[in-house]
C-alpha cells in the first residue's frame, strides 16, 4: 500500500513539475525574472514602466503568492485593482499596453501560509501594435468593485483549465502527505 502511494506522489510530482512554467511564444521577450518572499497577509509592491502589452508570469514556488494590478493606483490590493490571478500555483496576468503607465503591482502572501516565495518573468509582447493598439480580449472593468472581466479566448481557457488541474492536484497531494504522516 505505502509503494502505491509512493508511486503515487511520484507521478504528481513529475505532472507539477511539467506545468511549472508553459512555452512562451518566439514573439515575447523576456524583460526581468523578480523573486520574493512575503509574508501571510502581506503585500509586496513593484511598478511596470515598460510601454505595450506586457505579459506577467508568476509561480508560487513555495505557499501561495497572487497578483493584483492597477493603472490608478501603485498600491493594489485585493479592494482596489483592475486585473487580478489569485491561483494557486501559476498566476497570469495580461496588462494591456493602453493601461496608463506606470502600473502598480501588488504581490500577496495569502494568509494560509506563514511566508510565500514567487518567481514572477515578465514579458512584453512584441507582436502587439505600440501605436494603435488592437487587443484582442475585449476588457471592461470597476475599480471600485474589484472586478475584472473579459472575453476568453483559447489561451485563457487553457490557463483557467490547468489553474484547475493545479488545484485538483494539490489537494490530492495534501491529502496523500496528510495520511502518509
Amino acid at each position: 500500500m505505502v509503494l502505491f502511494w509512493v508511486g503515487l506522489l511520484a507521478a504528481l510530482s513529475q505532472a507539477l513539475g511539467s506545468l511549472q512554467y508553459p512555452e512562451v511564444p518566439e514573439e515575447w521577450v523576456l524583460l526581468h525574472v523578480v523573486q520574493g518572499h512575503i509574508g501571510a497577509g502581506n503585500y509586496s509592491y513593484l511598478r511596470l514602466n515598460h510601454e505595450g502589452r506586457i505579459i506577467l508570469h508568476m509561480q508560487s514556488l513555495k505557499g501561495d503568492a497572487d497578483i493584483y494590478i492597477s493603472d490608478k493606483t501603485l498600491r493594489p490590493n485585493f479592494d482596489t485593482y483592475k486585473l487580478q490571478s489569485t491561483t494557486c500555483g501559476q498566476d497570469v496576468v495580461v496588462v494591456p499596453g493602453d493601461f496608463v503607465r506606470p502600473v502598480g503591482i501588488g504581490i500577496y502572501g495569502h494568509p494560509s501560509y506563514i511566508e510565500s516565495e514567487f518567481e514572477m518573468k515578465v514579458f512584453y509582447d512584441q507582436t502587439a501594435l505600440t501605436t494603435n493598439e488592437i487587443e484582442t480580449d475585449s476588457y471592461s472593468s470597476d475599480e471600485t468593485s474589484g472586478q475584472s472581466q473579459h472575453a476568453q479566448g483559447p489561451e485563457e481557457v487553457m490557463d483557467e483549465e490547468e489553474s484547475i488541474l493545479w488545484t485538483i492536484l494539490i489537494g490530492i497531494l495534501k491529502i496523500i502527505l496528510e495520511i502518509l504522516f
